[in-house]
């Protein structure tokens, strides 16, 4: 037998473990403390990230999360004394870990935001207001609530304490979907010009109130475990360059962005462009790991099974055949990465779904073992989970496997299973 052909067939026997579905836990139990500040597509939820890092690691070991995405692995490795690093090369997400990793004094947030809610009361017509100019803010927002979001934020970055700042920044980037003409149901952006926007004043109040509570159980839940002080940083950087010493760390945990992950450019373009992190969003998408304007010379798949699959799709489609290989490439130089910051025998625990392009199977989970496999790792574990799809983007279009809307006959169910995958360093 093949190695490819050892990694199919492993994989066929792999049953469902129903204890990782954690199908038990309501929504409140997995947006608890700081983890519901702002919504984030995709997220794994805590319970998986708790759970790794207490069975493989002790109090006081680093956790490195390449993906960082919204800080799930920062948050929980926090609350279990383990400081974290984590990185994402996409700025909407550093802010929102940022805000959801910092602890801060309860009285101390509550103070400035009866400030903030102060100026909200004092607004009216005449007050004078500066309103971004920029023809993608005014394709999403009209023109009362841009007026009023420009207030809001102007009265954000008069706050001088970045960790307080970054916490109303943070929510202030939640509001936005809601105060805008983004079709409220869909991930993908697409305008509803029958939707009647909320009020962004209205939306602000509620999302700090809901925040703040949040910080409170945060705080005193780490004050409690004495973990207040627990290092925990966040890089806005390229997944492949991660600061952090060789052999130094214990556990990876993360959930990597799929293989249309530019999508999240889209997904996030809001906060964007309030933000400034870009003025073009052609040029933001460019930056997400996979996109097919990366340079294409040397690509090293590291895996029978995904030349297999290029293959297959260069029959199909061409340009999504290189956006795979490319993807692909990339996730193998992370994994080399991987490699150099753990420790001899420490874990990398990775999160993945299989899923379908241009009607061809794209067996992440399958190449990704490969890829490590190849690269000195050892399989430890692979665990298979039920998605609770209450967690995830739901559906997407059965032909081009792009996000789909909601009302889209073609959708599918995007990744009703996954894998986590726990592979050693030998």
């Amino acid at each position: 037998m093949t190695q490819k052909q050892d990694t199919l067939e492993l994989f066929k026997k792999i049953k469902i473990d129903p204890s990782w579905a954690f199908a038990d836990k309501t929504r409140k139990d997995t947006a608890y403390i700081t983890h519901g500040y702002h919504r984030y597509p995709a997220k794994f939820i805590p319970q998986i990230v708790s759970r790794l890092v207490e069975k493989y690691t002790k109090e006081g070991a680093l956790v490195v999360d390449p993906f960082g995405g919204c800080g799930t692995t920062l948050i929980e490795s926090k609350v279990m004394d383990r400081p974290s690093i984590g990185v994402d090369i996409n700025p909407v997400a550093v802010l929102m870990t940022k805000a959801k990793k910092t602890p801060i004094e309860p009285g101390k947030i509550e103070k400035q935001f009866l400030k903030l809610k102060n100026k909200i009361d004092s607004f009216n017509k005449n007050t004078k207001v500066k309103t971004p100019e920029h023809e993608r803010i005014d394709y999403w927002f009209k023109p009362e609530e841009k007026r009023k979001l420009a207030f809001l934020f102007s009265e954000i970055l008069k706050i001088k304490d970045q960790d307080v700042r970054d916490f109303f920044y943070c929510g202030f980037s939640n509001i936005l979907k809601n105060c805008s003409i983004w079709m409220q149901k869909s991930n993908k952006p697409t305008r509803d010009l029958k939707k009647k926007p909320v009020d962004p004043f209205v939306a602000f109040l509620r999302q700090a109130k809901a925040m703040l509570r949040g910080n409170a159980d945060f705080f005193n839940l780490l004050q409690e475990k004495e973990c207040l002080k627990t290092a925990s940083k966040v890089y806005c950087t390229d997944a492949r360059k991660i600061p952090a010493k060789s052999n130094s760390v214990s556990l990876i945990v993360t959930s990597p962005p799929y293989v249309t992950s530019y999508e999240y450019a889209d997904l996030h373009q809001l906060t964007a462009l309030w933000f400034e992190y870009t003025k073009d969003l052609s040029d933001f998408r460019k930056r997400f790991i996979g996109t097919s304007y990366h340079n294409k010379k040397e690509l090293v798949l590291n895996s029978k099974i995904a030349e297999k699959i290029k293959e297959s799709l260069l029959k199909k489609h061409k340009k999504t055949a290189e956006e795979v290989a490319t993807y692909f490439s990339e996730m193998n130089q992370v994994f080399k990465e991987m490699k150099r910051m753990l420790k001899r025998g420490g874990r990398t625990c990775i999160v993945i779904g299989d899923t379908n392009l241009k009607g061809v199977g794209i067996l992440n989970a399958e190449i990704f073992v490969e890829q490590l496999q190849n690269l000195g790792f050892k399989i430890n574990d692979i665990i298979k989970r039920e998605i609770p799809s209450k967690n995830l983007p739901s559906t997407r279009d059965k032909k081009t496997g792009r996000f789909a809307k909601i009302t889209d006959k073609k959708k599918v169910l995007a990744y009703p299973t996954e894998y986590i995958l726990i592979m050693q360093k030998i």
